[in-house]
């Protein structure tokens, strides 16, 4: 046997050796770039250097992000956070109320034991915060920026940190970073974070009225493909389902028609349909007696997922900041992500 593989061996860099000889005779040179194809090996490493210096490339932590989870490099992607407000999962998916919400998560991706993860007792401020910074900062009450200036990061200035760049879309809000309640009540402050933290240097720039399903900073954005690397919606009060006294008929009713307005108009834009945008529409909180919230991610990954495990906010930040390759904080450094669940690892 030793000599019949020392034959062939002995073949084997005879065929070798003219293959060389006539692929020189071909390209007419004989340096390593004109040569045979690479080995799998090589081709492997090729596409690594290709994805590590494409759009994900600047998707990489600062040098001040480095004491976050260490993740591999992905395609480039964005987020687009939805906030509805005050209605637990029963009162909103599959209660007839929703239709357009319900069949959406039947299609895409439903995480069916979603809880608020903060104490039912507290109003909706504590979970706008817990969403975007990780931490309710003690805070148990609805008063506006002033009252809890928030000296702490969030993702807004994580994102900004890292040279990313992100939008406040807030209907009904006059003028970006408005710090008051105001449009007869239909915005609401405590329902767009971001003017809280004062390290939200460019809420003024990036903080902006959401304008019409036909003119304004998110038609614009969703139409030219041009959507931040994060971006929080807040819908006002009589699309958010929160209701208020200048808003009519049924809150769920009214604030699934406005869903089914917005969401195939951002689904047909180029940044969902080449697939960088991942849609998280959620509650801040349930009723008074259960924080038990319907949420439904929209991403090409996750079609018909019904993910069972117990998630809260934390856990859909840590998700989110996954996904921008941003460090975990507060609550969601050691929260489950629904990311792998849902193909977005």
């Amino acid at each position: 046997m030793r000599r019949v593989a020392g034959l062939r061996g002995a073949f084997t860099t005879a065929v070798l050796a003219a293959a060389v000889l006539v692929l020189s005779a071909c390209t007419g040179t004989g340096s390593p770039a004109t040569s045979a194809s690479p080995s799998p090996s090589a081709s492997t490493s090729a596409s690594t250097i290709t994805a590590s210096t494409g759009p994900a490339s600047r998707l990489a932590p600062t040098a001040s992000a480095t004491a976050g989870p260490t993740r591999t490099a992905g395609p480039h992607r964005k987020v687009l956070v939805v906030a509805e407000e005050n209605h637990t999962a029963e009162d909103v998916l599959g209660s007839g109320r929703a239709p357009y919400l319900s069949a959406l998560s039947r299609r895409f991706a439903t995480l069916t034991d979603m809880a608020a993860g903060y104490p039912v007792g507290c109003p909706s401020l504590p979970a706008y915060l817990l969403m975007t910074s990780g931490s309710t900062h003690d805070v148990c009450d609805d008063a506006g920026p002033d009252a809890h200036p928030i000296d702490g990061p969030s993702i807004f200035s994580q994102v900004e940190d890292a040279g990313l760049q992100w939008r406040g879309y807030a209907e009904s809000m006059p003028a970006p970073c408005t710090r008051d309640n105001a449009a007869v009540g239909r915005y609401l402050v405590r329902h767009a974070p971001a003017p809280y933290y004062r390290g939200a240097a460019r809420c003024r720039d990036w903080d902006l009225p959401l304008g019409t399903a036909s003119a304004g900073p998110l038609h614009d954005d969703v139409g030219a493909g041009s959507l931040p690397d994060y971006g929080f919606v807040t819908p006002d009060a009589c699309d958010d389902m929160h209701g208020g006294d200048v808003c009519g008929g049924d809150v769920i009713a009214d604030g699934d028609r406005w869903l089914a307005t917005w969401l195939p108009q951002i689904m047909a834009g180029p940044d969902y349909r080449e697939g960088r945008l991942v849609i998280v529409v959620t509650w801040d909180e349930g009723s008074g007696s259960s924080n038990h919230i319907p949420t439904v991610v929209v991403s090409p990954t996750a079609q018909g997922v019904r993910v069972t495990e117990r998630v809260t906010h934390c856990g859909l930040l840590a998700m989110e900041e996954d996904l921008l390759r941003l460090p975990r904080l507060g609550c969601a450094t050691a929260a489950p992500s629904p990311g792998p669940a849902l193909g977005l690892a």
